[in-house]
C-alpha cells in the first residue's frame, strides 16, 4: 500500500475517535480516494555521467564517457540524449544516445589535430517525453604535441629493368611546431631494385628524392616499398606501389613506315594476337578511341618497347593536320606527349580552294621513324604552315621518340632545278611551297629522307620534285624534278610512299604531266620529263637519277584526260620464279585507266608508242582488270596481290610462274565507294591471314572488314555487325590505312585514332 500519508493518518484518527464500526466505513472510503486521498509520486529519471572531466589531446585517440539514466518511481521509458557545448574541432561519437534505464552507453569525445587548446563544458541532455535532465563533462583540450606527417610522390611508380632510374620525392611535413629532422629508411625493394640514396634526412617542409633503379636482369614483380621515418620517439611511415618490369616485355614489330615495309607490301607477317578464329563481333571489336587536334590523314606509326619517363610503352605516334604529332601508350590510350610544329606567329596552311585535303594542311604525308638515330630515335616529319604574312612554308622537323622536342633546328623545304618548266627563272624551275603539298609517305633510306610532292587539285603551276635531306643534318643532299621542262606531274599516289630495293633503288609512280615522246638513242625522254611514267630511280654516288622506267603507249593521252598512273600507290613484289626457274623482281602499280601494270625492275619496258599491240614493251599488263579509277596501294600474301578501287570490289590475283592471274580467285561482296580502300594484311608466318580494308569515305560512316584472304567472300567481321553501333568510328578519311600490330587494329578519323581489339572477357 505504500507509505502512510498525511490523509492516510487523519483517517486513522478520526477512526479511533468515532469508534470501530463507522470508522470502517471510513477507512473504505479512504482507500477508495487514492489512498485514502493521498497524491502519489510521478515516475522520473536521473542523468549521470563518468568521469565528470576529460582532458583531450588533439589528433589522439578520443576518451570514453559513460553515461546512465537512474529510474525513479517506477519510470520505464527510454531516454534519448544529445551532446552540446563541443567546441571547433571536437566531436562525440556517437552523436547521441538512446538509454535504456540502468543500463550504461558510452560515447567517445574526441579532438582533431586541428583543435584548439582551451576548456569547455559539455552537456549532456536526456529527455523523455515531458521530462528532462542534464549531466556536465569538463573537457579540457591540451595543446597538440609536435609531431609530422610523411608523404611520397609520385605513391605508385613502375621501374624498367635496364632503364633510367626514376625518383621517388619524400617529404615530411612538420605539425604543432615539430622542428627536428626525420631520418627515412626503406624497406620491401624487391631484389634487383636498388635506392640512391638508400636513407634520407629530411628537414620538415624539404622534399628530398631517392632514385629507384631495376638492374637489366630483374625479374618483373609487383612489391609494397615502406619509407619508415623516425624522429625520437615519433615514427611514421608511407607506402609506394611499385611495379617492376623486365626488358622485353613486348614481342611485336615496329611500324616505322608506310605500309609496314620499304616494299610498301602492306604486310605484318608477325601478328601472334589476332586469328581467324577470334576475329568476330562476339570477340573483337572497339575497344578505345585516341582523340586529337584534326583529321589523321598519315597512317599512325608504332614502337614497341619505348622507354619515357623510366617507363616501357609501347607506342602509337599519331600526326594531324592541325601539324600536331601525339604519342600515346598503344595499350592504354594514355597520352604520353604532345607537339606542335608550327612556327611562331603561324597557323596551319588554308586549303587553297581544293577538296583532296581541307579544311586545313598540317601534316598530311605519313612521317618515317630511326630508332637508332640520335639519343632516343627520331620521327621525321614534314608540315605545312602559313605565316602571318600570308606566306606558305614546308619544313622538315626530327623529333625525338621519347618527348616529341625539335632536335635541331627544322629545314625548310626550298629548291630549284635546271629546266623551262613551269615556274622557271632564269633557265631554272623553282620550288613554290604555295603550290605543292607533301602526300607521299616519307621514305628513309641508306641516311637520306626523301619526299615526293603533289599540287592542289592540279591547279597552278606545279612540277614533279623528289629532294633527298640527311637524317642526321636536315640538310638537302639530293634533288630531281621530273618534270624539268614541261608541266605537272606531281607525286602523291594517294598516301603511299615511293618504295625501295635492298640495293637502294627507289621507284615511285608519277601523276599526270609532260611526257617527251621524243626519246634519246638509250630510249630516254630528250627533255627528261617523266609524266604519267613508273619510274626507277638511282642514288649513286649521292645524286638522284632516272635509271628506268614505263610509259603507257598513250601516256600522253591519259594525262590530258587526267587519267594518272600516279593515283595509284606501287609495290615491290617478293622474287617470283618463272616455270623455267629464272627469277624476276617485279613491281606492280594501277591508276586512274583501270589497268594492272607488272614491270621487270630489271628492265622496266620505257616507252613503245605503238599500239598494235599495245604496251608490249611491259613485262605483264592486265587491261581492265578494275572496275573503277584506283586511288590506292595494293597488298600482298602467300603469292597473291589484293586490289581495290573506287566503286569497286576488293579483289584477290595470284601469282603463278611469276604471272598474275588475269582475273581474281575470289573478291568481295562489299563494294567499296571512293576512294577505295587500302588493304592490309596480319598473319603469323603464313598462317591465320587477315585482310582488312576500310570504307572510308568523307561523308559516310567508316567501316572496318576483315577477311579471309583464301577467299575473300568469306568476311570475318566488320565494324558494323555489332548492336546499338558498339563498334562505330565516325565517318571515314579517305586514304587512310589500317595499322595491324600486337593484337590491335589502328584506324585514323577526322579526329583521332580508332582502336580496335580483343573485347574484354566477361
Amino acid at each position: 500500500m505504500g507509505p502512510v500519508s498525511k490523509v492516510m493518518r487523519g483517517c486513522l484518527a478520526r477512526w479511533f475517535r468515532t469508534g470501530f464500526s463507522a470508522g470502517l466505513g471510513l477507512i473504505v472510503l479512504c482507500a477508495a480516494l487514492t489512498s485514502c486521498g493521498g497524491k502519489k509520486a510521478a515516475a522520473d529519471f536521473s542523468l549521470s555521467s563518468t568521469p565528470v572531466a576529460i582532458t583531450l589531446v588533439p589528433g589522439a585517440t578520443g576518451q570514453q564517457v559513460s553515461v546512465t539514466a537512474t529510474a525513479a518511481n517506477g519510470f520505464s521509458g527510454m531516454v534519448a540524449v544529445a551532446i552540446t557545448g563541443l567546441p571547433s574541432g571536437v566531436t562525440a561519437q556517437p552523436a547521441t544516445l538512446t538509454l535504456t534505464p540502468g543500463m550504461a552507453q558510452s560515447v567517445i569525445i574526441t579532438a582533431a589535430a586541428s583543435a584548439m587548446a582551451g576548456n569547455a563544458t559539455l552537456t549532456l541532455t536526456g529527455s523523455s517525453g515531458a521530462l528532462t535532465h542534464t549531466s556536465t563533462v569538463m573537457a579540457t583540450i591540451s595543446a597538440p604535441p609536435p609531431d609530422f606527417t610523411l608523404t611520397l610522390a609520385p605513391a605508385s611508380l613502375t621501374v624498367v629493368g635496364g632503364a633510367t632510374g626514376v625518383p621517388v620525392s619524400v617529404t615530411a611535413s612538420a605539425v604543432n611546431g615539430f622542428s627536428s629532422t626525420v631520418a627515412v629508411a626503406l624497406k620491401g625493394l624487391p631484389a634487383g631494385v636498388t635506392a640512391n640514396p638508400a636513407t634520407l634526412s629530411l628537414v620538415p617542409g624539404t622534399a628530398q628524392s631517392t632514385v629507384l633503379t631495376a638492374a637489366l636482369s630483374v625479374m618483373p614483380s609487383t612489391a609494397t616499398v615502406t619509407f619508415t621515418g623516425t624522429s625520437g620517439s615519433i615514427v611514421h611511415t608511407a607506402s609506394l606501389a611499385l611495379t617492376v618490369q623486365g626488358v622485353a616485355l613486348t614481342n611485336a614489330p615496329d611500324v616505322t613506315t608506310f605500309h609496314y615495309d620499304l616494299a610498301r607490301d602492306g604486310l605484318n607477317a608477325q601478328e601472334t594476337i589476332l586469328t581467324q578464329g577470334n576475329v568476330n563481333s562476339t570477340q573483337f571489336g572497339k575497344i578505345g578511341f585516341d582523340t586529337v587536334d584534326g583529321k589523321v590523314d598519315a597512317q599512325p606509326l608504332y614502337l614497341a618497347n619505348v622507354s619515357i619517363r623510366g617507363q616501357l610503352h609501347n607506342v602509337l605516334y599519331v600526326a594531324t593536320e592541325h601539324d600536331s604529332v601525339y604519342a600515346f601508350d598503344a595499350d592504354t590510350g594514355t597520352q604520353l606527349w604532345m607537339t606542335s610544329i608550327l612556327g611562331s606567329g603561324e597557323t596551319t596552311s588554308d586549303d587553297h580552294g581544293c577538296s583532296q585535303i581541307t579544311p586545313e594542311i598540317g601534316i598530311t604525308s605519313t612521317p618515317v621513324i630511326d630508332r637508332k638515330q640520335g639519343s632516343n630515335g627520331t620521327l621525321f616529319t614534314i608540315g605545312m604552315t602559313k605565316d602571318a604574312g600570308g606566306g606558305y612554308h614546308h619544313r622538315l622537323h626530327a623529333l625525338d621518340l621519347t618527348t616529341g622536342a625539335d632536335l635541331s633546328t627544322p629545314t625548310e623545304i626550298a629548291a630549284s632545278y635546271p629546266g623551262t618548266g613551269d615556274n622557271s627563272q632564269n633557265g631554272n624551275v623553282v620550288f613554290d611551297p604555295s603550290q605543292y603539298a607533301e602526300r607521299a609517305a616519307l621514305l628513309l633510306v641508306n641516311g637520306t629522307i626523301y619526299t615526293g610532292w603533289t599540287s592542289h587539285c592540279d591547279v597552278g603551276l606545279y612540277t614533279g620534285w623528289v629532294m633527298g635531306y640527311s637524317e642526321s643534318t636536315l640538310l638537302q643532299t639530293q634533288l630531281l624534278n621530273l618534270v624539268p621542262n614541261g608541266h605537272e606531274g606531281s607525286i602523291w599516289m594517294s598516301g603511299n610512299g615511293m618504295a625501295a630495293d635492298s640495293s637502294g633503288f627507289i621507284y615511285l609512280l608519277d601523276a599526270n604531266g609532260t611526257f617527251d615522246t621524243t626519246l634519246t638513242s638509250t630510249g630516254f625522254p630528250t627533255q627528261g620529263d617523266y609524266g604519267n611514267a613508273m619510274v626507277k630511280l638511282s642514288t649513286a654516288s649521292g645524286k638522284l637519277a632516272v635509271v628506268d622506267y614505263f610509259e603507257t603507249y598513250n601516256g600522253s593521252a591519259e594525262s590530258s584526260e587526267d587519267l594518272d598512273l600516279g593515283s595509284g600507290g606501287e609495290m615491290l613484289l617478293p622474287d617470283q620464279m618463272d616455270a623455267r626457274g629464272g627469277v624476276h623482281h617485279l613491281i606492280v602499280g594501277a591508276g586512274k585507266d583501270k589497268n594492272i601494270y607488272l614491270a621487270d625492275r630489271d628492265n622496266m619496258g620505257k616507252f613503245n608508242q605503238a599500239s598494235a599491240p599495245m604496251d608490249s614493251n611491259i613485262y605483264q599488263e592486265i587491261p581492265g582488270a578494275m572496275a573503277g579509277l584506283v586511288y590506292s596501294t595494293p597488298a600482298y600474301f602467300n603469292g597473291v596481290v589484293y586490289y581495290a578501287a573506287d566503286g569497286d570490289v576488293l579483289k584477290a590475283f595470284p601469282l603463278t610462274n611469276a604471272d598474275m592471274a588475269t582475273s581474281p580467285s575470289s573478291k568481295t561482296s562489299v563494294i567499296f565507294q571512293h576512294p577505295g580502300p587500302t588493304p592490309t594484311i596480319s598473319a603469323n608466318g603464313t598462317q591465320n591471314g587477315i585482310v582488312w580494308a576500310l570504307e572510308s569515305g568523307l561523308t559516310m560512316p567508316g567501316v572496318l572488314h576483315a577477311y579471309d584472304p583464301a577467299n575473300l567472300a568469306h568476311e570475318l567481321y566488320n565494324s558494323g555487325q555489332a548492336a546499338n553501333g558498339r563498334d562505330s568510328f565516325g565517318n571515314g578519311n579517305k586514304f587512310i590505312a589500317p595499322v595491324i600490330v600486337n593484337g590491335k587494329v589502328y584506324v585514323g578519323t577526322q579526329n583521332g585514332v580508332a582502336v580496335f581489339g580483343l573485347l574484354p572477357t566477361q
